[in-house]
């Protein structure tokens, strides 16, 4: 699966961390976060990234994920974008509905609050887990993509 990986300077280790466990896992990974810490960058220019390479490639099982200090930034970020739905989730359970209710193609994720360990499972079960695509979810988010219109 193609990952793609985005990161501000509370990340930014957090983020490399993770590349290293999708590449072992198989994962094509696409990092568009800085290659050098930046103390001073800001997280809504990586979500931006994450978001605009995520749309572009056109790979319905492509995903991103996206770290900051809390994750609420990046998850706010993200979700500008017509046709992201980022879900912050702290555990399995959040990310497994996040994936199987809402088809949510990116996993945003404190690096403050949730140990690397933690992170692990979570992006293991966000990737792994299908949308379920009942039909009262996919309506659902027909009706999320007109709120932008």
């Amino acid at each position: 699966m193609k990952v793609y990986l985005g990161a501000d300077h509370n990340g930014f280790e957090y983020k490399n961390d993770l590349a290293k466990a999708l590449r072992q896992a198989g994962h094509e990974v696409i990092d568009e976060g800085d290659e050098a810490l930046d103390p001073n960058d800001d997280y809504p220019q990586f979500a931006g990234k994450v978001a605009s390479a995520l749309l572009a490639a056109n790979d319905p099982e492509a995903r991103g994920i996206l770290v900051c200090g809390s994750g609420q930034g990046m998850c706010i970020a993200a979700n500008r974008f017509k046709g992201i739905r980022a879900a912050l989730c702290w555990n399995q359970a959040e990310a497994r509905a996040a994936r199987n209710d809402d088809d949510c193609n990116v996993l945003c994720l404190s690096s403050r609050y949730t140990s690397l360990d933690e992170a692990g499972s979570i992006m293991a079960t966000f990737l792994s887990t299908p949308f379920a695509a009942a039909p009262r979810f996919t309506r659902r988010i027909e009706q999320l993509d007109d709120l932008s219109s």
